[in-house]
């Protein structure tokens, strides 16, 4: 099921807003995450509690980082469902979760927070950590 557009598109924006590039498609995930894509940060933003008060707080602190991915991407659980189960065939070895957030190096998952992961962390936990993973896996500087 899908929610409606009027109840998820604040929390797009939020993303959006910060330059994030959404992936409404399986195609459009595709092209993101292809095998010569570099370093691509992919969030799945969900409605839930966590991702509005620590996920996407947390990604967008850690957008401010020095050592960025090469590109950062979203598709929305419950608004975007093919998109969002494209996603997942890339992440097999993890099980489904929303929020998540996925660092991938030309197609390949490096790191990886996963909901039970985001609910333990504030929206600091959540950039430091993913800064930490930037400054392993990415090389880009803004």
């Amino acid at each position: 099921m899908r929610y409606p557009e009027e109840f998820i598109g604040p929390m797009r924006q939020e993303l959006t807003r910060l330059g994030v590039q959404e992936t409404r498609t399986p195609e459009e995930v595709d092209a993101v995450l292809g095998p010569n894509a570099g370093t691509v940060l992919m969030v799945i933003n969900s409605m839930c509690g966590c991702a509005a008060g620590r996920a996407r707080p947390g990604i967008a602190l850690a957008l401010r980082h020095a050592t960025l991915p090469d590109t950062v991407a979203t598709g929305f659980a419950g608004g975007d469902l093919e998109a969002t189960a494209r996603v997942r065939e890339y992440l097999q070895e993890y099980p489904p979760s929303s929020p998540a957030v996925a660092l991938f190096s030309d197609g390949k998952p490096v790191f990886m927070l996963q909901r039970h992961q985001i609910e333990q962390r504030d929206a600091t936990e959540i950039a430091q950590a993913l800064t930490e993973a930037f400054d392993q896996f990415c090389g880009q500087q803004p």
